[in-house]
This record gives C-alpha cells, sequence and structure tokens, in this order.
C-alpha cells in the first residue's frame, strides 16, 4: 500500500494555520541579539580613548577603565587585559605588533564568552530560528527540505560548549576579582580606601547575572550529576544536581539578563570613562 497519498503536504517557507503572531518572538531574538552584537563589536573596537590624555597616575585614558574620584573599573569586554594601557594590563602591546594592524585587547578574550554563547543549548535554539528561521517557529513552514543534524560541519562546531564552558566559568573569578577590585578607591596620596559606588554595585552585578547564567548550563548539569543513573548513588552529586536544575529552569532568564547586563556595565564604564556620566560615590572609609 502506498502511504505518499496520506502525508500532508509540506508546508512553504512561512505557511501555517496558526492564528496567534508567531513572528514576534523570532523578531524579538533577532533585534536583540543584533543590537548586542553591534554595539559589542563597535565596543571592542573602541579601545583608548584619547592617546593625548593621561590620568593622575599615568595611565592613558581608556574607554573601557574609569579611574575618575579613585574609582578602579574595567569594562567586561576587556577582561582579562593581557595587552593594554589600564592599570589592569599585565602587559604592553609588543613591539612585534604591525602598526598598520589595528588593534584592542577586547580581541584577546572576546572569542571565549562569545564561543560560550554562541554554542549553549538555549541561544542555538534562539537564533535558529531568528536567524535562519531553521525552523522559525513551531508548525511553520520551513526554508529547507532536508536537515542533516549537529554530526557534520558546520554545526559540528556546536559540540564544544562543553569545552567553552571550563573556561566561561574561569572568567566569572575574574570578573570577580574586578568587582573586588572596584571596591578599592584610591586618593590623592595613592592611598586605597574600601568603599561603594554605582559602579561597584553595576560590577558586582554583572560576574553574578553570569554565574546564575553559566552554573545553569546543560553541560554543568550533567558534570554536577546528570551522568548518573541513579542520584542516590553520590548525595552530593545529587544535590548539586538538584540546585543547578533549578537554575536551568530559568535559563532563558538568566541568558538574556547576563547578555545586557554584561552591555549595561560596560556602557556604564563607558560612559563614565569619557566624561558623559559622573560615578556617585556612596560611601568610602
Amino acid at each position: 500500500m502506498d502511504y505518499t497519498d496520506t502525508l500532508p503536504k509540506q508546508r512553504g517557507f512561512g505557511e501555517t494555520t496558526r492564528p496567534d503572531a508567531w513572528w514576534l518572538q523570532p523578531l524579538a531574538v533577532f533585534l536583540g541579539f543584533s543590537a548586542f552584537i553591534i554595539y559589542s563589536t563597535w565596543a571592542a573596537l573602541q579601545g583608548i580613548h584619547d592617546v593625548n590624555e593621561t590620568t593622575k597616575t599615568g595611565h592613558m585614558v581608556c574607554s573601557y577603565w574609569f579611574g575618575g574620584n579613585g574609582a578602579n573599573y574595567l569594562s567586561p569586554f576587556y577582561s582579562p587585559e593581557f595587552w593594554g594601557v589600564s592599570p589592569h594590563a599585565i602587559g604592553k602591546l609588543p613591539a612585534w605588533w604591525p602598526a598598520w594592524l589595528p588593534f584592542s585587547p577586547a580581541f584577546l578574550i572576546l572569542w571565549v564568552p562569545g564561543g560560550f554563547r554562541f554554542t549553549c543549548y538555549y541561544y542555538r535554539g534562539a537564533y535558529y530560528k531568528a536567524f535562519w528561521a531553521d525552523p522559525i517557529n513551531c508548525a511553520v513552514g520551513e526554508p529547507r527540505k532536508t536537515y542533516l543534524g549537529e554530526r557534520y560541519f558546520p554545526l559540528i562546531i556546536q559540540n564544544v560548549h562543553r569545552y567553552f564552558f571550563y573556561l566561561a566559568a574561569l572568567f566569572i573569578v575574574l570578573l570577580a576579582h574586578d568587582a573586588w577590585k572596584a571596591m578599592w578607591f584610591t586618593d590623592e596620596h595613592g592611598r586605597q580606601h574600601f568603599g561603594m559606588g554605582v559602579g561597584t554595585i553595576v560590577m558586582i552585578l554583572n560576574p553574578l547575572f553570569l554565574a546564575l547564567y553559566t552554573f545553569g548550563c546543560h553541560s554543568f548539569r550533567h558534570l554536577s550529576g546528570g551522568f548518573l543513573d541513579t542520584k542516590s548513588k553520590s548525595p552530593l552529586c545529587g544535590k548539586t544536581f538538584d540546585c543547578v536544575s533549578g537554575l536551568n529552569q530559568k535559563h532563558m532568564m538568566w541568558a538574556w539578563i547576563s547578555l545586557f547586563g554584561v552591555g549595561l556595565t560596560d556602557v556604564y564604564i563607558r560612559l563614565c570613562a569619557t566624561g558623559h556620566l559622573k560615578d556617585i560615590v556612596l560611601f568610602k572609609f
């Protein structure tokens, strides 16, 4: 018996019987991702704000570092700063770097958080719909006729997500250290005072949101106890798995909050560094 006549006809691209505004979600995701990608690319290209101006400590004025009022705020787009001109820089730009080739400290590190998010289980599902229309939404016609899965290039690259997790977890430690440095303000005599500014709070919230997103990751959920057949075999792993699973239930929410949290942290520090915003020091002693 030939069953081909009984199969429903494949929908054309965008064809659907859904009565709701199914296109709103992929459109919102497209606009949100596009806004962040455009801004982060622009921010990564900025680097030094004014090469002719220096701070009282002798450091060049950077659009990614703010030292006014004795503060010490470093943009997460530039941390860790392997080569740069701020006090956080591990070293200066080497002499062998070609003068004709643009350089920004962000170039050396942004591939890590970018790779982690690009291969994230939530994000890939979101941008598959928003950018590739693959599928554009449930019960909506797709532009492709075949699907090879994630065992072939280029989608096989998605399988490195578990390795990006280790690097992303390290970055949270580094950003938390930056937040700790932001709690110390230097006076005109070079003495440090513990304090709290608006920028300090922003820098504390950033790694916190990133941690809630990163440690709710599916890869960490597997590492923490998902590999067990029975959780009772390892009570500690079982409890950790339950905690991670709780974060995982809100993975999409923390993904978006942490994404724009990183961007807003850079915006705040950049506006302070360029003189467009005055940082308010709440207290210091």
